[in-house]
């Protein structure tokens, strides 16, 4: 806020959390899925929002994995974080419409990033599938048969930051194509 008089919007998109099953996980590795996804939101949000109240409008728009709406066993720690991103999205939404500031999440699912690749490399070693097979499996995962390009979420989350959303306030909007079942849970 020094260095910008007037913060209009608010996006946060936070990094991966480890993966895996529910007895291979450390405490280190869920607490840092939880400073990481959780509470650099939370930290971002308290830095952001007194002063979008103080101004009477604004828009938060909080990247969150689908797998805060859908739960897979394979994504434990990311999972039980977005879902607490989800849960404060609503409630900062509740909290803070009624002096003009919105707070929605976007929640993608597969991306077609070099972190996606990583992830079908993961998920082919795991199951012993070759990584063409692992890509397969995960566009059959989603009924529009394709992992959406980057540019795909950032239109939702450029259309949740404008005037034209103005009225759209606690929405949690998937971006994943209709994906039922996360690819780990295949």
């Amino acid at each position: 806020l020094r260095r910008f008089s007037n913060i209009d919007v608010l996006v946060t998109c936070a990094g991966s959390s480890p993966g895996g099953l529910m007895e291979d996980l450390t405490e280190d590795q869920w607490m840092s899925s939880l400073h990481l996804k959780f509470m650099g939101y939370i930290r971002a949000c308290r830095a952001v929002l007194p002063h979008m109240r103080e101004r009477g409008s604004g828009s938060v728009v909080l990247v969150v994995g689908n797998d805060g709406l859908k739960p897979s066993y394979w994504e434990l720690t990311a999972g039980a974080a977005n879902a607490a991103d989800i849960n404060v999205a609503s409630s900062l939404a509740e909290q803070y419409g009624r002096y003009g500031v919105r707070v929605n999440t976007v929640n993608p699912g597969p991306v077609n990033t070099d972190r996606w690749d990583g992830l079908e490399k993961q998920f082919a070693k795991d199951k012993g599938v070759s990584q063409q097979r692992a890509h397969e499996l995960a566009l059959g995962s989603i009924p529009l048969g394709r992992i959406p390009a980057p540019e795909e979420i950032a239109s939702v989350v450029a259309f949740l930051s404008s005037d034209r959303a103005s009225f759209v306030n606690g929405a949690h909007v998937p971006i994943d194509g209709a994906q039922r079942k996360g690819l780990m849970d295949l």
